[in-house]
């Protein structure tokens, strides 16, 4: 196919050899399958921010390393210098998050090469070695959704331990693959430390993997695992390896359910916006 003109810097700097075909267009970036290091490969081209549709970015911002203080009052100032190094940061705050993550033992694609906006990354598969369907694409039996549930909860108690909320957790960020799940898609991904937001955010998040069991499974099991997880991460007890119950009773961490509700409702309306740009597309 014709070379899309924001992946020509990859080919003239050899990390690019073919572009077979888009894989995935939606609001906020464009995907291709391509051929990198005689292999398969995605590349993703992050849209500029005039065309994403994502909100609410200075919650997901915050915390985020600015490389020197003239960055940082540029973007504070929001003079044209400024917008442009935090668009820059946006970008890359994806490849920064999912290196991190890789390093920590985390289930994420690995990239490969960062250029000009665009992220060269591993090609997750499923069984037959095509590009693997995304979890809420598939229609699965109770037991194999349980499975994955707690498999899920696992990967988010190893991100919390490396320091890293997803952001925009669901089961439409998740790849499948004969392993197990795979976390995909990390520009909203928050520093779990440096972002006051980021307890909500978790809370958020692990409320959209239980809504995906909950649509299948019938259980009374706690689900608390968002808060059970934070407070261990706030007491410095939380471990890559801790498996937790889903109970969690301290009362002075207590939710504001009307608040959850709200958050988890934006990030719906977000997810429908972008699959409705995939479709328009």
């Amino acid at each position: 196919m014709r070379i899309p003109p924001e992946l020509a810097p990859l080919f003239d700097h050899g990390m690019i050899s073919e572009v077979v075909r888009p894989l995935l267009s939606g609001k906020e970036a464009q995907v291709y399958l391509v051929i990198s290091d005689d292999e398969e490969r995605v590349a993703k081209v992050y849209k500029d921010a005039a065309q994403r549709s994502f909100r609410q970015r200075a919650v997901y911002a915050e915390g985020r390393k600015v490389r020197n203080s003239r960055d940082r009052r540029a973007m504070a100032k929001g003079s044209r210098y400024g917008k442009q190094q935090d668009e820059e940061a946006w970008r890359t705050a994806e490849v920064d998050m999912m290196y991190r993550l890789q390093e920590a033992g985390v289930r994420v694609p690995k990239p490969y090469y960062f250029i000009d906006g665009v992220l060269v990354m591993e090609m997750i598969t499923d069984p037959f070695g095509s590009p693997a369907p995304r979890l809420g694409e598939l229609d699965l039996p109770a037991d194999a959704v349980e499975w994955i549930f707690e498999a899920l909860i696992a990967e988010v108690v190893k991100m919390l331990c490396a320091g890293v909320v997803h952001g925009d957790l669901s089961d439409f960020n998740v790849l499948m693959t004969r392993d197990g799940p795979v976390i995909i898609d990390f520009p909203q991904a928050v520093d779990a430390a440096g972002n006051q937001s980021a307890r909500k955010i978790l809370i958020r998040d692990v409320a959209n993997l239980n809504k995906y069991l909950l649509n299948t499974v019938d259980t009374n099991r706690p689900l608390r695992h968002a808060e059970e997880m934070w407070d261990l991460y706030a007491r410095g007890e939380l471990r890559p390896d801790t498996v937790l119950t889903g109970h969690f009773h301290k009362g002075r961490e207590a939710v504001n359910v009307q608040a959850l509700l709200e958050v988890v409702q934006e990030a719906e309306g977000d997810a429908l916006a972008r699959l409705a740009g995939q479709e328009d597309d």
